[in-house]
């Protein structure tokens, strides 16, 4: 996971201890993007004294409510780079690699187009009534500027819901029609809004919550628009920065990605150990462990080692090191946990004798009905996993678990003060950026929200009794419910460190027992991807939207623009979403399903392939039969460990509240244990030298030079490395130029470990 990990401030929490780092550190005598004006804030203040000396440090306290902000310029600009956002999006979840869709290149590339169609638009008013509005209100603002970032972050994500037909097609031969695949999506997408209501007066208006990649949004928005400002040499240096390190970033990436493939990673163990297999597979970051391994390709190492506090970088590399540099190579060389029958490093599923499990074979179509073939699976077996994946399920079990527990514990009282606030009808929280807000801008009514909930779940329900998507009614409910509960728990981790948690293995595991349980339930795969997209979109849809609202609440943006602009984007991406889909599936077929071989690599589908095994776990032979062999039977101890390890922290930290021991977050450190790696172990150990370099030593003993460079240098880092992929796949890939195989790019390794494989 990329966007693992990160926690600043909520107090005794997750984060880097703000008084242990910001000691040395006077927030009136340092250096801020605000005005001298700003400078001269009381710090120690109601309204100050909650707010995060960080966050003092990037946004603005004063407000201009008459600057222009959803208007022609702003809209037209959103829909542009939703649809290309969506197209790039859209692609990159079937292939191996992708080049994700930068916010920061919309952030960048819209700026000036917006500041060109204010010189240019006339200023003329279409008159439509109480509708009316202007071409060319004036010049361009930074709150449009910012709306046009946010609606593309909202709409051009990439639908999650297009899996379902996507696996309907590609493992099942069934094309689902259009209109169930785009209410699906819609629906899916826009419930998550009314979700993200429960979490706004925690996460949004509490200053403690951070959300650090917003802060990193924000920094680049401001300094962009210092820039133009006459008396603004700080904007003018930070953006010189940033173009500076953009254009070294852009071009160096074609080393690793193209030219020198050698760079992306570097394994002393390989090159020192001749052909001894052992060391190899030790060494190797591409297909071994990559104990030791340097990479010089940013896709392997992120600004996450910019945006993550160091206490979540440590939490991350430590339970990379325990299950990829000790987990795997006990399993591999001591032949453990049905390794090497099956492949320690596959998503796949196998039979007992390691061959590739037959799952068409056991469903069978009876009067409609999707009906387990129980004589097939009798001579078939059970379905059996790589060690990876299998204890990958047990982590995923203890972080889900992990999530409510530790949220109880840390966050609770926190909630209760909320709480107890509204009952007494007051403000719950009475900082600075809240009472702008409140004071010059309606928020969304009740109602609203209501409906916002009530159309989406009636469109779902609708699909769900139609039958188009194998699942059961009763489970729809049973999927909202889960989905909720886990929605503000798992925000909060989210908002606290940019520490993106999946609800891992969870959903299916009930949907697996509801079915079991439930005599005539369809047993069809794609039932079980549905519940999953249903139950888990809640909360994957909610991150990123109050991500985007915290983004204007740092910016001073009206609630209800803000919300209006990401429906807007939810309902004009998804259609596109689906047409590049369907594209993709009419020219890449063959590639996707394994008839053919992509010669790049690349058209693997690899992702769509998790879900289809988990749905064969899960749905067709169903948990009542994994859990009864002993092969499974351990994982659900899984759920005790997750249960008993934030308790444990806990009572600890009572005890030695000095230790700091809260900062150790057993979520973060579960979900990290259960990502799945696959053959690819490069990076970690780069970002955590890296991380050490920015985020704790230049955190502490040079925090002006941070506070000046560190979000603008990762959000020009990661836009530079995007903007190179971009290159590479579309104009070089279309023209099918291929770089030639030389010593830097070794046919066989291009990282020269020759001897990974026995």
């Amino acid at each position: 996971m990329t966007s693992l990990a990160h926690e600043h401030c909520l107090p005794h929490v997750l984060v880097v201890d703000e008084k242990l780092l910001h000691e040395d550190d006077d927030p009136v005598k340092s250096e801020s993007p605000s005005t001298s004006v700003e400078s001269q804030y009381d710090w120690e203040s109601e309204e100050f004294r909650d707010i995060p000396e960080l966050v003092r440090s990037v946004v603005s306290f004063e407000d201009d409510p008459s600057l222009p902000v959803t208007t022609f310029r702003s809209v037209s600009l959103s829909l542009f780079f939703i649809a290309v956002g969506s197209i790039v999006s859209q692609i990159g979840f079937f292939r191996t690699t992708s080049a994700n869709f930068s916010t920061f290149f919309v952030i960048l590339v819209s700026d000036p187009m917006g500041r060109f169609l204010a010189r240019t638009l006339p200023d003329y008013r279409v008159p439509l009534g109480r509708f009316s509005f202007s071409l060319n209100p004036g010049p361009w603002s930074t709150k449009e500027h910012a709306l046009v970032g946010i609606a593309a972050n909202a709409g051009s994500g990439g639908q999650w819901a297009t899996y379902l037909p996507t696996n309907a097609k590609l493992y099942y031969g069934i094309d689902m029609h259009p209109a169930v695949a785009l209410f699906f999506g819609w629906g899916t997408a826009l419930i998550g809004f009314s979700f993200a209501a429960m979490c706004r007066q925690v996460l949004i208006y509490d200053p403690t919550y951070i959300f650090p990649l917003s802060l990193q949004q924000v920094t680049l928005y401001r300094s962009m628009a210092q820039k133009s400002a006459d008396d603004s040499n700080r904007g003018k240096r930070q953006m010189r920065g940033f173009w500076l390190v953009f254009c070294a970033t852009f071009l160096w990436q074609f080393m690793p990605e193209y030219v020198f493939p050698f760079t992306a990673s570097l394994a002393p163990l390989c090159w020192f150990a001749g052909r001894n297999h052992i060391a190899n597979f030790l060494g190797s970051g591409v297909g071994g462990v990559g104990i030791l391994n340097i990479t010089l390709d940013w896709s392997n190492i992120t600004s996450s080692v910019i945006t993550f506090p160091y206490s979540v970088q440590v939490i991350v590399f430590t339970a990379f090191v325990v299950t990829t540099w000790l987990l795997i190579p006990i399993a591999y060389f001591g032949n453990l946990w049905g390794s090497p029958t099956y492949n320690i490093m596959s998503n796949g599923l196998f039979q007992k004798n390691g061959s590739a499990y037959p799952f068409a074979s056991l469903l069978d179509t009876i009067d409609g009905q999707q009906v387990f073939n129980q004589t097939k699976y009798g001579e078939v077996g059970l379905a059996y996993a790589g060690a990876q994946y299998m204890w990958g399920i047990f982590f995923w079990y203890a972080s889900y678990i992990s999530a409510f527990v530790w949220f109880g514990l840390f966050v609770g009282p926190k909630l209760l003060k909320i709480y107890k606030a509204r009952r007494a009808r007051k403000s719950a929280h009475v900082d600075r950026l809240t009472k702008l807000i409140e004071a010059n801008y309606k928020d969304i009514r009740l109602y609203e929200w209501l409906a916002l909930f009530t159309i989406p779940f009636v469109v779902l329900l609708v699909v769900v009794i139609k039958g188009g998507i194998y699942m059961p009614l009763f489970t729809y409910f049973i999927g909202l419910l889960f989905g909720a509960a886990a929605t503000l728990p798992m925000a909060s981790i989210y908002a606290m460190s940019g520490f993106m948690l999946k609800v891992g293995l969870f959903n299916e595991l009930v949907y697996g027992y509801m079915i079991d349980g439930v005599k005539g339930s369809s047993r069809h795969p794609l039932g079980q991807l549905a519940y999953r997209i249903i139950s888990g979109n809640v909360w994957y849809d909610c991150y990123p939207l109050l991500e985007d609202q915290k983004i204007g609440h740092y910016l001073h943006i009206p609630p209800r623009h803000i919300i209006g602009i990401q429906i807007m984007a939810a309902l004009v991406g998804l259609p596109i979403n689906y047409g590049i889909m369907r594209w993709i599936l009419e020219t890449k077929f063959d590639y996707l399903t394994g008839i053919k071989t992509d010669p790049t690599g690349q058209w693997t589908a690899q992702d769509f392939k998790s879900y289809n095994t988990a749905g064969i776990q899960y749905a067709l032979v169903g948990p009542t039969r994994l859990f009864a062999n002993t092969v499974y039977r351990p994982l659900v101890y899984g759920f005790l460990v997750g249960a008993v390890a934030p308790l444990l922290i806990w009572l600890a930290h009572k005890k030695f509240p000095r230790w700091g021991l809260d900062k150790w977050n057993t979520t973060i450190f579960f979900a990290s244990s259960a990502t799945f790696r696959g053959n690819i172990s490069t990076g970690p150990f780069t970002s955590i030298i890296i991380g050490t370099v920015w985020n704790l030593y230049l955190f502490r003993y040079r925090h002006h030079f941070w506070k000046m460079w560190a979000y603008i240098s990762g959000a020009a880092l990661d836009t530079g490395f995007n903007a190179n992929l971009l290159f590479i796949f579309v104009i070089l890939g279309s023209s099918g130029i291929v770089m030639p195989n030389w010593w830097g790019n070794n046919a066989q390794s291009t990282e020269r470990c020759f001897h990974v494989k026995a």
